[in-house]
């Protein structure tokens, strides 16, 4: 009874952390997560070790309560689809163990798949449903360190949405920043490697090729597709979200004295 006692209070202790390093996760399907979603639309349940819950990490769930990490991330967030493995786990995991001073992490997960960059401008519920729940979780304490962003498969359908894609990533990072105050909020976002082959290249060209203070871009190009040839597999998973950490590391945590 004792022990049981301690456990919960411990939970509380790391909730009310006001320490908390936080990440908002956001973007569509390959940051909500399909690794692990086989083709009649069911999660295997399989965690790497990567994927496996740590009472230090938490989650802001869909009632903007702070709750310990578990697979998948955005399952009451992008609740319309089935949700599978996604980056935002191995990122934490990866982040942690490279940085001691790292204790508390709080996901922010608001991701939604099949959602265009239009649908996250300023006004959309998308875009205010993320910044209300971005000023949520440092209610009761913590820093919003970064937001990672994987978006773009969706507008890769039209000449017109490729064309206008860097504008509208470039206002949508203006606008985020300027909601939150944090005119200098790290921005990491992944250069997309699926959707309609015709404009692919020309969304890939505007996220690599933007160019604002803090903002830095991770190539998923050559990490591997599940069998529908637009989201990434569980291993692939993994390995974006070491990816994504090296990204921040690298860029934006002063190396230790």
């Amino acid at each position: 009874m004792e022990e049981q006692f301690n456990s919960q209070e411990n939970e509380e202790n790391t909730i009310r952390n006001d320490n908390k390093q936080i990440f908002i996760l956001s973007g569509q399907s390959n940051m909500a997560g399909r690794g692990g979603v086989n083709s009649h639309k069911k999660f295997d349940g399989i965690l790497p070790p990567e994927c496996q819950p740590d009472p230090k990490i938490l989650r802001l769930d869909a009632h903007l309560k702070w709750v310990e990490a578990h697979e998948p991330l955005h399952g009451d967030i992008d609740n319309k689809k089935t949700c599978g493995i996604g980056p935002g786990m191995p990122f934490t995991k990866a982040v942690r163990s490279q940085d001691p001073s790292i204790d508390v992490v709080g996901l922010v997960p608001c991701a939604v798949g099949g959602t265009a960059i239009k649908e996250w401008e300023k006004g959309a519920h998308l875009y205010e449903n993320m910044v209300k729940r971005a000023k949520a979780s440092i209610r009761c304490g913590g820093e919003i360190k970064a937001i990672l962003w994987y978006q773009g498969e969706s507008d890769t359908s039209s000449q017109h949405d490729a064309d206008t894609y860097k504008a509208n990533m470039e206002r949508f990072i203006h606008n985020v920043r300027s909601d939150l105050c944090l005119p200098t909020l790290p921005i990491i976002q992944v250069a997309i490697i699926s959707g309609n082959k015709t404009w692919l290249e020309k969304v890939r060209e505007s996220q690599l090729g933007i160019n604002l203070p803090n903002v830095v871009c991770v190539d998923a190009k050559g990490l591997e597709l599940r069998e529908d040839n637009l989201h990434l597999t569980t291993e692939a998973q993994v390995k974006l979200g070491n990816m994504l950490a090296d990204a921040y590391l690298k860029n934006f945590v002063s190396p230790p004295c």
